[in-house]
């Protein structure tokens, strides 16, 4: 069986220890020769990069593993490259979510004023990074799930028209599916889904049995009618996730039809998102709080150790699992059905061919197929007109260093929708992103 070469690119995340841990659970589904973690910070990456030495020299002694800031070395020969990275850090999300609350918008990682800040940079730092991918590793399958990945996947789109071999992918709508497994009592692999929207914008039409054929929504919709709705890895997540997924049976109580994308909640109700959010302690300082030294305190007991011991769990990674069975697909031809971001091209019948949408493809070594749905209703497609048209505007603001485009962009968002508010907090993101966003004149 052909064995594979995989660059993580942002080797210090807090996400990369899943994939660490992960690679080794499914060495037999992937089989790799070389991995290597790449990061521009390099203090941050030797700590992950020092428990991974440990790790594979216990658990998986024949794979090649590395970690570097040199980018002919972590790129030369890649068959993919998992894109996590994070412009700014965290610290810079922190300002993404504090700013926009402070003047009584969202703050949120990927949707409103934030989101569109956050865009901007990655914008800048993911184009750079796939033209040096592509000068090392041409033929390397590019798997990105940096956020925000509606913003990014429609700047790549421009960027590389022609390059059939980068995938758009994030995991929240996966996510939603195994949570309603969780609900059911069955396992995800059992459900088959029928999903439109955009990233972090969208709704699931159906959920079928894959054995039966029944359509499971309706008694999904009982279930969290009468019991709320968790994740499915709700004794690993932090207290504002719970909260996140709570809101899909508000949602649910006030928009029936379909069940949502956990993230509808910031365009459904972003009066009382704005209202409800703490602006002196966001999902950012929780993570940095929380999540982040959990992990590295996990490798830094391990480094100092010396040897895993019995710290090693089988507890899966549904993110890291959801990414590398991507690659699978793909590696091997399954032609399996993902939940993925691609040019819409008919799929979602009256919007626009060239928005970046999210919908159930077929994934093999060809790329994905969308699987269509026809026209949506009128409410979702006035919902989903107006984010890609703010999208747009803002990707144009990329490419034409114009702050008129921001401004629009901005003001058409439906998490900030005036045109004054727009230029307020257009003009404080612009100061505190100085360097890191393209010149808007």
């Amino acid at each position: 069986m052909r064995e594979f070469n995989v660059c993580i690119v942002g080797g210090g995340s807090t996400f990369t220890l899943g994939f660490l841990k992960s690679f080794v659970r499914m060495k037999k589904d992937f089989p790799l020769k070389k991995l290597v973690l790449f990061d521009i910070d390099q203090e941050r990456q030797d700590v992950v990069g020092k428990f991974g030495d440990i790790l594979y020299r216990e658990q998986f002694p024949e794979l090649d593993f590395s970690y570097t800031t040199d980018s002919k070395e972590a790129y030369e020969g890649m068959d993919f490259v998992f894109m996590q990275m994070r412009a700014g850090g965290l610290p810079m999300r922190a300002q993404d979510e504090h700013i926009p609350l402070s003047m009584g918008m969202v703050g949120q990682e990927t949707c409103g004023a934030g989101g569109m800040a956050y865009g901007l940079r990655s914008i800048v730092e993911m184009i750079k990074a796939v033209h040096e991918i592509r000068e090392y590793a041409p033929d390397a399958w590019i798997l990105n799930y940096s956020n925000p990945a509606a913003i990014v996947a429609e700047a790549l789109r421009r960027e590389f028209p022609a390059d059939h071999r980068i995938l758009n992918i994030c995991d929240q709508p996966e996510n939603v599916v195994r949570s309603c497994s969780r609900l059911l009592g069955c396992s995800w692999e059992d459900l088959d889904p029928v999903y439109f929207g955009l990233n972090h914008y969208g709704w699931f039409t159906h959920i079928y049995d894959k054995h039966t054929g029944e359509d499971l929504l309706p008694k999904i919709k009982e279930l969290i009618k009468k019991q709320g709705f968790l994740p499915q890895d709700a004794e690993q997540r932090d207290p504002s996730w719970l909260d996140t997924y709570g809101m899909v049976e508000t949602m649910m109580k006030d928009f029936p039809e379909f069940l949502p994308n956990t993230y509808d909640q910031y365009y459904l109700y972003p009066d009382y998102k704005a209202e409800t959010l703490d602006p002196n302690f966001t999902r950012a300082d929780e993570v940095m709080a929380g999540r982040e030294k959990r992990v590295f305190a996990e490798c830094e007991e391990i480094i100092a150790a010396g040897t895993l011991g019995d710290k090693f769990d089988d507890i899966s990674d549904a993110h890291a699992e959801m990414m590398i069975e991507v690659a699978v697909a793909i590696a091997f031809n399954k032609n399996n059905r993902h939940i993925l971001i691609v040019e819409n091209n008919g799929a979602i019948a009256n919007i626009q061919d060239d928005a970046m949408v999210e919908v159930v493809c077929e994934l093999g070594a060809n790329g994905p197929r969308p699987m269509g749905v026809g026209n949506i209703p009128q409410f979702y497609l006035g919902l989903l007109v107006n984010q890609v048209s703010s999208e747009k505007l803002l990707v144009d603001a990329y490419y034409e260093n114009s702050y008129q485009k921001a401004l629009e962009a901005f003001t058409l968002n439906r998490l900030v929708n005036d045109g004054k508010k727009a230029r307020k907090v257009l003009d404080a993101l612009i100061e505190v992103n100085q360097g890191m966003w393209p010149e808007l004149r």
